[in-house]
């Protein structure tokens, strides 16, 4: 019995599936439904002749199919025919309507779907109308209905303001969830800002007044210790304006703030001289004359990536010697940073960092539509090498001067190519 009673139940779901898909489906295959009813029921109480039934049935029922795209037409059309009906007299003794029952209820539901869907002047005409119609054809025991037509209007509107606000709560109700979901982004961004602040800022200006002060507080600094203190004051001050345009945009929503200029390639020189000036064992070839005509993000890309890979060398490989290679020419800005095997070991205080920096500047180049590979070298050492996709946009604006180390040779490396190796690490695993 189960199995016979799903069997019966199938064609029964597929009809309300069918139905169900689509609104105008529905009014398509309640048309059809009333097309027949009428043209079987017209002769019951109109005086039609045979030929023009299917004619007469199709004039009542077409209407529903313009109830969901042109209500107020499918009204127009249903209330000139309720209209035809009463001058051509054709209802036979006996019926007290001048119209067939079918085109009545077809009426009434164009009246609903003007209610439901029309623009509240084509609502109040088609109610009006109607009302008038029904008051002046209707006999005088069916004119109640000009009243009841207006309140099945009323619950249409009714119907109609509950959807509208179900909507707009809807829209409200997703505004809200989209709004604390920003506010909670805001107060995220806002939390690691302060924690920026209270850690990294704080301790980069500490070093900035202690490498500013230290001259003045110390006694029989030479000059060499006090060359030292202002590099170290100048590396802490760039790194705190870093800092501070960072914790700019972490605290502003619209990310419009007031910051420094971020570093391009025409940085890349006082880069490598402030990286020599810390203690760093680096040496340098002639740097192309054209890295200020490099895109910006390709500028900042290439910075930061030799940033990362100068600290690399000095955290991991202490002492070694560091060589560094920059060229630009037409398969874009090439930036190669090595260092030789390192003469001691990091000691067990030196900060040797997370890992994730060659990450980042491998996702950096990437960003830029360029490549990153690092690696150990034969030699013991290590390297990396980026190439970065780079046009110089005016090189007749570029600046011809060019930072270069001890052993910078023009005449030996012709067309601008530049030598810039900057290592990373002689133990590998460190990196």
């Amino acid at each position: 019995m189960a199995t016979v009673g799903r069997w019966a139940s199938a064609p029964a779901r597929f009809a309300f599936r069918f139905l169900t898909r689509s609104p105008e489906t529905t009014l398509f295959v309640l048309a059809a439904i009333l097309f027949v009813i009428a043209w079987a029921t017209l002769s019951l109480t109109h005086d039609v002749t045979v030929s023009l039934r299917p004619v007469v049935a199709l004039v009542e029922t077409a209407p529903l199919l313009l109830a969901r795209i042109r209500p107020m037409a499918g009204w127009a059309i249903s209330i000139g025919g309720a209209i035809g009906f009463a001058l051509a007299d054709m209802a036979l003794p006996g019926w007290q309507m001048p119209w067939p029952v079918v085109h009545f209820l077809v009426l009434l539901t164009m009246v609903a779907a003007v209610a439901l869907r029309a623009r509240w002047q084509e609502v109040a005409g088609a109610v009006g109308g109607t009302a008038v119609v029904f008051g002046l054809l209707l006999p005088e025991e069916l004119r109640p209905w000009a009243i009841g037509q207006a309140l099945l209007a009323g619950v249409a509107l009714l119907v109609r303001w509950l959807v509208l606000s179900r909507r707009q709560l809807a829209i409200e109700t997703v505004s809200t969830q989209e709004e604390r979901a920003r506010r909670a982004v805001l107060e995220e961004r806002s939390m690691i800002a302060r924690e920026l602040h209270d850690v990294v800022a704080h301790h980069m200006s500490l070093i900035v007044v202690q490498a500013q002060s230290a001259p003045y507080r110390l006694d029989e600094v030479g000059d060499d210790a006090k060359a030292e203190f202002t590099s170290i004051e100048q590396s802490a001050r760039a790194a705190l304006n870093e800092v501070r345009a960072v914790l700019g945009v972490l605290r502003t929503e619209s990310h419009e703030v007031a910051s420094a200029p971020v570093p391009g390639g025409a940085d890349l020189v006082a880069l490598l001289e402030s990286s020599r000036a810390a203690g760093l064992p680096l040496t340098w070839g002639e740097l192309p004359p054209t890295l200020a005509s490099v895109p910006p993000g390709v500028g900042l890309a290439a910075y930061r990536i030799l940033q990362e890979s100068l600290a690399n060398a000095s955290r991991h490989a202490p002492g070694a010697a560091v060589r560094a290679q920059v060229s630009l020419d037409a398969k874009g800005l090439s930036l190669s940073v090595e260092n030789s095997v390192a003469p001691r070991l990091p000691g067990p205080g030196r900060e040797t960092g997370g890992g994730s920096g060659l990450l980042g500047a491998r996702t950096r180049a990437e960003s830029a539509g360029g490549t990153l590979a690092a690696g150990p070298t034969p030699t013991r050492g290590f390297r990396v090498e980026a190439v970065l996709p780079a046009t110089v946009t005016d090189p007749g604006d570029a600046d011809d001067d060019s930072g270069s180390g001890n052993d910078a040779d023009p005449a030996s490396n012709p067309g601008g190519a530049v030598e810039a190796s900057a290592t990373t690490a002689s133990d590998t695993q460190g990196q």
